[in-house]
């Protein structure tokens, strides 16, 4: 996963990644007592939602600071460290489920994760996930984008935005059977007033890297100013979110 995460300022400002992905939960057909993985579980807010739900449930996360939160909030539940290319469980699942993942993940890395997902499976099992879509976030990378080059930088995208038509393929080829797909615009409004400097600063660390915080603050500042008649509503921030989501089943 190409991001460190700030846990506490994620759990704090960031709920609505989790709020959204309790709907994803209803692309789910497994029956109760069926072994359901939270894959990059984060600080553990779905991983009790599944378990309401009647899951077996196992929390997997990359970051030992989410996990850590996840540990103390929720010490009911079972979570361990791993990341979703290598990831392996002792039980094979019945469900994975990811929220808001996946898109992390390299685009050299994706085919390896699915093929990995696919054999933590058993045949039959599911994966429903949400992740970042085809054009996500997109006014703002391309403002970013723009500042960089102004400046003489180079804008790195390490996210991975794809459409149906590219990722379908790649989940067939996994052995997973797609069942259910949807690509959708949804705008998403931000919890701090301050709301896009902060999403910045939370989401999109990786092109930052190596430029001094004067630069950094400067490139933000312009951007928050120069988006504001695009992206700042009567009641706040919003983000130009784009989501993909699937169910797929192992054959």
């Amino acid at each position: 996963m190409n991001i460190k995460w700030d846990a506490k300022g994620y759990k704090e400002n960031f709920g609505f990644v989790n709020q959204y992905g309790e709907d994803v939960l209803n692309l789910i057909t497994a029956k109760e007592n069926a072994l359901a993985v939270d894959l990059g579980c984060g600080n553990g807010a779905l991983s009790i939602k599944l378990a309401d739900k009647g899951y077996r449930v196992l929390g997997v996360d990359a970051s030992e600071d989410m996990l850590k939160i996840a540990r103390e909030q929720h010490p009911e539940l079972n979570f361990q460290a791993g990341d979703a290319v290598t990831f392996k469980l002792k039980e094979k699942a019945d469900v994975i489920f990811s929220n808001a993942v996946l898109h992390w993940i390299d685009a050299g890395k994706q085919q390896e994760m699915l093929e990995n997902i696919a054999g933590q499976l058993k045949a039959g099992g599911e994966l429903v996930c949400e992740f970042g879509g085809k054009g996500c976030a997109e006014t703002v990378h391309a403002k970013l984008e723009e500042l960089f080059k102004q400046r003489g930088l180079k804008y790195r995208r390490t996210f991975y935005f794809p459409t149906i038509g590219e990722y379908a393929p790649m989940m067939e080829k996994a052995g997973l059977q797609v069942e259910f797909a949807v690509l959708f615009d949804r705008p998403t409004r931000q919890q701090t007033e301050d709301g896009l400097a902060d999403w910045i600063r939370m989401f999109d660390t990786a092109p930052f890297e190596g430029i001094d915080k004067k630069t950094a603050d400067e490139i933000i500042s312009q951007a928050v100013e120069e988006l504001r008649p695009v992206l700042y509503m009567e009641d706040g921030w919003y983000v130009d979110y784009v989501r993909i989501r699937f169910r797929a089943r192992k054959r």
